[in-house]
C-alpha cells in the first residue's frame, strides 16, 4: 500500500519526480561516457606503448572493448529505465498514491557493483600484462 498524496502536494511531487528523472539521465550519460572511455582504453594503451618503446611487442588489451560496450549498454538501459520509472511514478501521483521502488534500486545497485567488480578485475589483469 502506498502513501496517499494530498491534492495540494501533487505539484511538488510531480516536480520532485522530474528532478529524479533528470538525475537518472545525468547518471546515464556519465555511465555512457565512462563506457566509451573504457572501450577506447585498449587503443590508448597500445599507442602509449608504441610511443614509449617502438620496438617492444605490445600485448593485446582486448577486454576493454567488451567492458566498455557493456557499460554503454548499461548507460542506455538506465535512460530507458528512467523514462519508464518517471511515467510510472507520474501515474501513481495522478492516482494520489506513491510507492517506493526498492526492487529497482536493488537491481541497479547490483548491476553497478557487478560492472565495478569487472572493471577492477580488468585493471588488475592489465597491470599484470604491462
Amino acid at each position: 500500500m502506498g502513501n496517499k498524496v494530498p491534492d495540494e502536494r501533487r505539484a511538488t511531487e510531480y516536480l520532485a519526480n522530474e528532478r529524479t528523472f533528470l538525475a537518472w539521465i545525468r547518471t546515464s550519460i556519465s555511465v555512457l561516457s565512462l563506457g566509451f572511455v573504457i572501450a577506447r582504453f585498449g587503443v590508448w594503451l597500445r599507442e602509449l606503448g608504441a610511443r614509449i618503446a617502438p620496438t617492444a611487442a605490445i600485448r593485446s588489451t582486448s577486454y576493454s572493448l567488451p567492458i566498455g560496450v557493456a557499460m554503454m549498454g548499461f548507460g542506455s538501459s538506465l535512460a530507458v529505465l528512467a523514462a519508464w520509472h518517471y511515467h510510472r511514478v507520474n501515474q501513481a501521483i495522478a492516482r494520489g498514491d506513491v510507492r517506493a521502488s526498492r526492487g529497482l534500486v536493488v537491481s541497479i545497485t547490483a548491476a553497478v557493483a557487478f560492472l565495478g567488480a569487472v572493471m577492477i578485475a580488468y585493471m588488475f589483469l592489465i597491470a599484470n600484462r604491462l
